[in-house]
């Protein structure tokens, strides 16, 4: 319709300036001098008229590059956009240049000027946003541009207009003027004429071909937006479609646009989906933008995936939105995401943690084991620092990994991590380094493993293994400083025999209960290392109490105060005293080193029956007024190597130790400790019926004597041998000596019809116990052999059990105990 109306007026014009030169035809000659004068005049508004309309002209090829490059983002079209409106500032200069040649300028020359200049100003903004912000931004510009440009266009052509007015009538006057030029206005309307075609031939040329360009960039629009892998669909108000490309088609699964251009663009959407697209356009034509993910079913009945994104679109003709929407098939996406779902699951099923983080150390992914081992939920450490979460600072040992890993493309190693309640745990970790397509490093895979009690375990076998090492050293000890105190207790009992001063009995008893006490001692110590079970006996704890009281007293420090709270009528109990004297010092110990600036110690004792059914116990209670323990951590103190003490000053076997001999006492221990007030530990053991107490008279009984029997005794320790020939010769036996085996062998085969008994040490150098044992024997299997030893194992004393040895002495020995094992191998047989 525009197109129309330019070529009509046109055409008028030029009827017009025909209908102008046949008038002037009867002008007279006598203006010809005149018109002549006035003919250059035309000719200057003449050309300024050509140069105005040749603006016009530029500025619409701008205006029409600078959309094309808008829709195609063609440089081509920028460049022409470019040259077009320097040629249009070009074409304005030429303007002011024709017009300053007449005597003044007229106003509507910087009136087209200001306007041209905005209307390029307008352009240049839109083409600098879509520059710098891309397209979709640049046309919503150019949207909110429309109404500025339409009045622009119409205040230009308003100036074109008054300028051609202007000049027509300017024209009109100069004819009435020169009327008389005849052959002048001949000629100048002839002019004009000529100019009026070919401008008309210009301008229908110029509209030809700008038809023609459009039309190839419509077309070339078209084939990019049917190239567009992405369905692009124009939907009306109604929501009825409008347009749609080449991809949407396919993924419709139909070959003609017209199946579904003016149908509802809910077709093919599944019924689920409906309401919510439905909700999406109602916004859209509001003017708001959205998107959603839907899902399709094809006119075959393929089922896509849909994820569209709408933005509303300005229609010229009425000013209302429509719904452009740009939708892309994400089946592919769903699938991956569904299996990327089911792998989870399969990683939440692992008992390992899975951990992935990206390289800022970010954690990306927590399956549910790594829940469980650390403590919090995946929600609560989605983008947390992995090292500030599980590590708090980070360490040479995490920045080397890190560079591993990174280098090599996995790591492997042991980590000290903490969890939410900040317990410090050990795992076993294995990074493994994930890159992107690029093959740039994108991520880190963390495969952890608890192996915290692994390496408690370990640590408790490795002291255990030093323990039982200790246990094969103690034993030679053991030996060593038996054969020493085996001496002494003979010799002491000796002395006892031979002084009747009642100041050097005191003095004998003494010496001979330290001894005895050393012995024990050592028992104690090959209890503990090698698990020898002790010897029980009735035992009353009042009297081990009063040791222990003693012993505090005298070295605890001074700043802590003893007291003690013992029944009179405390009940009997049947133990080992050495253990349970080291349960009591292991109690009092802890307790003196919970006060380290002093405090108050109790000591107390009671009878109690928890039950009928349980039977009658007696309570021991050790109470400090010391730090107290933790609560969290007094179900671990009777743990083996558990110690909260300095590295150094505790071995973590003391509770443990303690609780062993209690156990094995068939009683049991609690513990109540509160913070900063203090610590008390009950120990509860088994009392004694009154029935099975024995009578507390001590009946002195004399030691066995002998008849003059031979006697061999055989040690490599010759203060044994000596004092053990005097020990038996004081009771009347007859005694042989010999320091090792062969010797033992040699005076055997000498005297065996005499010699009754063989009192034989195993552990001797050149030939040792148990060799000498089957020498001896192949000269008289009805040998009678007593076996002593510092030390033996229980399988070793039941190996020289079953080589036929008749009984067997642990050193060091009483009198009375060798005496009256003598006498009951003399009476077996």
């Amino acid at each position: 319709m525009t197109k129309f109306s330019v070529i009509h007026k046109l055409k008028g014009i030029f009827i017009l300036a025909l209908a102008v030169l046949l008038t002037n035809a009867v002008i007279p000659y006598s203006n010809t001098m005149k018109s002549f004068e006035h003919q250059q005049w035309v000719a200057n508004s003449s050309r300024v008229m050509n140069q105005v309309v040749m603006l016009i002209n530029t500025l619409k090829d701008a205006e029409i590059a600078q959309r094309n490059y808008l829709l195609t983002t063609n440089t081509d079209e920028l460049k022409n956009y470019v040259a077009a409106s320097e040629q249009a500032q070009k074409k304005i200069a030429i303007l002011q240049q024709l017009t300053i040649k007449k005597h003044q300028k007229p106003q509507w020359i910087s009136a087209l000027q200001q306007k041209i200049t905005e209307q390029q100003n307008l352009l240049q903004q839109e083409v600098t946003v879509s520059q710098k912000q891309g397209v979709a931004v640049a046309q919503l510009l150019v949207s909110s541009h429309q109404n500025k440009r339409l009045q622009l266009h119409q205040d230009i052509q308003k100036l074109v207009d008054t300028a051609l007015a202007t000049e027509q009538s300017a024209s009109q006057t100069s004819s009435q003027t020169t009327l008389a030029t005849f052959t002048l206005a001949v000629v100048v309307n002839v002019l004009l004429l000529v100019f009026l075609y070919d401008l008309l031939w210009r301008y229908v040329n110029k509209l030809q071909q700008t038809e023609i360009a459009l039309h190839q960039s419509q077309n070339r629009l078209r084939a990019i937006i049917d190239a567009e892998p992405d369905c692009i669909k124009l939907i009306a108000r109604d929501g009825t479609l409008l347009e749609i490309n080449a991809s949407g088609l396919a993924m419709m699964e139909v070959e003609n646009a017209d199946t579904l251009i003016g149908k509802s663009i809910d077709i093919g959407i599944l019924p689920e989906y409906r309401d919510a697209f439905t909700a999406l356009h109602r916004s859209v034509c509001q003017g708001n933008k959205g998107s959603l993910e839907f899902e399709i079913q094809g006119f075959k009945g393929t089922r896509r995936w849909m994820e569209t994104h709408a933005v509303p679109l300005i229609n010229e003709a009425d000013g209302t939105f429509l719904h452009l929407a740009v939708t892309r098939d994400i089946t592919r996406r769903k699938q991956a995401e569904q299996k990327i779902y089911e792998q989870a699951a399969l990683l939440d099923v692992a008992t390992d943690a899975i951990l992935v983080s990206n390289i800022d150390n970010q954690i990306l992914f927590w399956n549910k084991s790594a829940e469980r081992l650390y403590g919090w939920l995946f929600e609560e450490v989605l983008g947390k620092n992995i090292v500030e979460l599980l590590h708090q600072a980070t360490s040479s040992q995490l920045e080397e990994a890190l560079f591993t890993v990174i280098n090599t493309g996995e790591w492997q190693g042991e980590l000290h991590q903490l969890t939410k309640d900040g317990k410090e745990i050990i795992i076993e970790s294995h990074w493994t380094l994930v890159r992107d397509e690029q093959g740039k490093p994108k991520s880190i895979l963390s495969v952890n493993t608890n192996i915290t009690q692994k390496k408690q375990l370990e640590a408790r076998l490795l002291r255990s293994q030093r323990l039982e090492t200790i246990g094969t050293l103690a034993s030679g000890i053991v030996h060593d400083l038996n054969n020493i105190l085996a001496p002494i207790l003979m010799s002491v009992q000796l002395l006892q025999m031979k002084l009747h001063d009642q100041q050097m009995q005191k003095v004998l008893n003494t010496l001979e209960g330290n001894v005895k006490r050393g012995a024990n001692l050592l028992k104690q110590v090959l209890s503990f290392a090698r698990g020898i079970e002790g010897h029980k006996t009735i035992v009353q704890v009042k009297h081990l109490l009063q040791e222990v009281e003693q012993i505090v007293q005298q070295t605890f420090p001074k700043s802590i105060t003893c007291s003690t709270n013992i029944a009179e009528n405390l009940w009997y109990v049947s133990g080992d005293i050495t253990q349970l004297h080291q349960v009591l010092m292991n109690l009092v110990v802890n307790a003196r080193d919970a006060m380290p600036d002093g405090g108050m110690l109790k000591i107390s004792a009671e009878n109690v029956i928890l039950a009928p059914q349980s039977g009658s116990y007696i309570a021991i209670s050790i109470e400090d007024t010391g730090t107290g323990i933790p609560p969290k951590i007094q179900a671990q103190i009777f743990e083996p190597f558990f110690s909260t003490k300095e590295v150094g000053k505790g071995t973590g076997l003391g509770l443990s130790t303690t609780l062993g001999i209690i156990n094995n006492h068939c009683g049991f221990i609690n513990v109540q400790s509160e913070m900063d007030k203090g610590t008390q530990f009950k120990v509860y053991l088994p009392a004694l019926e009154s029935n099975s107490v024995p009578s507390t008279t001590v009946v002195e009984i004399e030691p066995p004597g002998g008849n003059g029997e031979l006697i061999l005794v055989v040690d490599d320790e010759a203060i044994i041998r000596e004092i053990t020939k005097s020990a038996l010769e004081a009771y009347n036996y007859r005694v042989l000596t010999a320091r090792d085996g062969l010797e033992a062998v040699s005076v055997y085969t000498q005297y065996q019809q005499q010699i009754s008994v063989v009192l034989l040490d195993i552990m001797m150098p050149s030939m040792d116990g148990a060799i000498a044992i089957r020498q001896l024997q192949k000269i008289n299997p009805h040998i009678k052999i007593i076996a002593m030893s510092g030390f033996l194992s229980a399988p070793q004393t039941l190996a020289i059990a079953r080589m036929g040895v008749k009984a067997f002495l642990s050193k060091p020995s009483t009198a009375q105990e060798l005496l009256q094992t003598i006498k009951a191998v003399h009476q077996d047989n």
